[in-house]
């Protein structure tokens, strides 16, 4: 039997609507089956609907299921900061912070003067590509070689292979084709000038029905992004990124690190539907 479930649409890494990344969240998961959550996920078409349930694991304020139009995932950045705006909006919790329970663990969410923040997820892959794979992405991305600075796996669960180029405008000018069938995604990254209002261009690319689909503002990207470039002394926090920029976004990441070492990404968000949904 159908029935009306609380529901919001969440602009995320951003303050002014409609210039960010998007996530719809179901309020309400209870007694939905997984194919009724695919269903909705493909028929809201963006890049990733989540589920709200009740915590399972102490220490959870509530559990989230990630779906993109296709798949479920594990773990992804911007449905986690839309998701516990979401959640503190209907729960009308006023504290500072809240614990997501998703398949790959515990991420806390915390207020910050960006917005809300989460915690990096530890990567479980890391390391150099191998060559095969940098020649297969870069002739995806319609870049050479000698344009490539470094090649990384920076994979916290969607698949990341990350491409370091020589500078944020190059980023800017990449036109990718076809990923085709594959079990990655890649993100491309590089450096504005010293000084300048942002650290940082990124931008994240995905298969989809093969083509390549540009995500507008990606939260795993970026967390592991930052794991890698703080944790081998190329970026030094806080710093901003900049992405979306190539689609008409202007999303603003914010990362940070504390006093223990964690990564830290944050950024605004704004809700653009706010009601009910009938499943």
């Amino acid at each position: 039997m159908t029935r009306s479930r609380d529901f919001m649409q969440v602009d995320v890494f951003t303050t002014t609507p409609y210039k960010g990344n998007p996530v719809a969240v179901v309020l309400d998961g209870a007694d939905l089956s997984d194919e009724q959550m695919q269903q909705v996920a493909s028929w809201t078409n963006l890049s990733e609907t989540t589920f709200v349930f009740p915590p399972t694991a102490p220490g959870a304020d509530y559990r989230v299921r990630i779906f993109t139009t296709s798949s479920e995932l594990p773990f992804a950045g911007h449905p986690t900061i839309g998701t516990a705006h979401a959640f503190m909006a209907f729960s009308g919790l006023t504290g500072d912070s809240v614990v997501q329970q998703c398949a790959a663990g515990l991420v806390p969410v915390r207020r910050s003067e960006a917005g809300l923040a989460f915690a990096a997820p530890p990567m479980v892959r890391s390391g150099p590509v191998d060559e095969d794979l940098v020649t297969e992405v870069l002739s995806v991305l319609g870049v050479e070689r000698a344009e490539v600075l470094e090649a990384q796996w920076v994979d916290n669960g969607p698949g990341w292979v990350a491409v370091k180029l020589r500078d944020a405008d190059r980023v800017l000018a990449v036109r990718p084709g076809a990923l085709g069938a594959v079990d990655y995604k890649v993100g491309v990254v590089g450096a504005y000038p010293a000084g300048s209002e942002f650290a940082y261009e990124v931008r994240g690319f995905c298969p989809a029905n093969g083509a390549t689909m540009e995500d507008p503002v990606t939260g795993s990207l970026n967390a592991s992004l930052a794991q890698w470039l703080v944790g081998t002394g190329q970026a030094r926090p806080p710093y901003v990124v900049s992405q979306g920029t190539a689609l008409g976004r202007a999303g603003r990441v914010h990362i940070d690190q504390d006093e223990a070492g964690a990564i830290w990404v944050g950024g605004g968000t704004v809700a653009c539907v706010t009601g009910n949904i009938v499943i």
